[in-house]
């Protein structure tokens, strides 16, 4: 998690990680241990979205998450599978920064959801730096292009897609 957190910011990603196409179906939220363990209990697990959560030393899904595994491949490998092959839309990645430089370099990642912060925050740590030859900037229909601002911060949302 970061320390910018706005609503409206909050919002776009609840919709994003969150509308399916297919209403039988639910996307799927993949975070490291201590992400998870960074969102308000109320909040778990995220609504209307398989909750996994990473993890090399716990086993068992912490309570309220759907699911452990010990690396995005088996994350991954599982999901391609029975039961989720037919119950799952998408899939996001939403955390922490090892999680998302693993995601960013592994071939099922096509597109990069990255909000652009035009504002410097006391914090150590980063989203992760990734090719920009590799992911190129787009857009996609219900991403806004425009640039936000909220509580005077302004911020753009980016899709970035592979190459």
């Amino acid at each position: 998690m970061t320390t910018f957190s706005h609503g409206n910011e909050m919002k776009y990603f609840s919709r994003i990680t969150s509308d399916v196409e297919d209403k039988n179906k639910e996307n799927a939220v993949i975070m490291g241990r201590k992400t998870w363990e960074s969102i308000p209990e109320k909040y778990r697990p995220l609504p209307d979205r398989l909750n996994i959560v990473l993890s090399r030393t716990i086993k068992a899904a912490p309570e309220k998450a759907e699911k452990v595994f010990s690396s995005l491949d088996d994350a991954f490998t599982a999901l391609s599978k029975e039961p989720y092959i037919n119950t799952i839309e998408k899939v996001f990645v939403i955390g922490g920064p090892t999680v998302y430089k693993d995601a960013i370099a592994h071939e099922c990642c096509k597109k990069i959801y990255l909000t652009h912060i035009d504002h410097d925050y006391d914090c150590d740590i980063f989203f992760p730096e990734f090719d920009t030859n590799v992911y190129k900037l787009g857009s996609e229909e219900g991403v806004p292009a425009e640039v936000q601002k909220e509580n005077g911060v302004t911020y753009k949302f980016c899709v970035y897609e592979r190459d």
